[in-house]
């Protein structure tokens, strides 16, 4: 089962907490998908058909599930365009947010991205949440 692990990749510290994500998810059976890891990351603008190609139309092929990292001030756009994806071609999804709780995050999650997913607060939980969804699929 291959899970698309989505997140900001503008700096090293939230790409290295992608890849602890994948991690967990690779601990528990799944293959993963890492957009900086797998795609690339844009350079320029001559990049991004690119990329797109890549990310969006190799990363969701055969996807399962997408655990996207909601922490910061603000989700991504383009982590949020990839759930707004997955929604709308009904992969289910998981955040992980650890630097405050969901109930303090409403303005900075928005009431769209909280219901439309389950949202765990530590590594610990993402591998339990897993776990049950893994053994849901098999």
């Amino acid at each position: 089962m291959k899970a698309y692990v989505a997140g900001k990749l503008t700096s090293e510290s939230e790409r290295e907490f992608l890849e602890k994500i994948a991690r967990v998810c690779e601990s528990v059976g799944m293959k993963t998908f890492l957009p900086h890891r797998d795609a690339g990351l844009a350079k320029s603008i001559k990049d991004v058909k690119k990329i797109f190609k890549k990310d969006i139309l190799g990363g969701f092929k055969d996807c399962k599930l997408v655990v996207a990292d909601l922490n910061g001030l603000h989700v991504g756009a383009g982590t949020a365009w990839e759930l707004g994806y997955a929604y709308a071609n009904g992969i289910p999804a998981v955040g992980i947010k650890t630097d405050e709780g969901v109930n303090d995050a409403l303005e900075s999650l928005s009431a769209i991205l909280i219901s439309s997913m389950d949202i765990v607060t530590s590594t610990q939980e993402l591998k339990e949440w897993l776990v049950k969804f893994f053994n849901k699929k098999h």
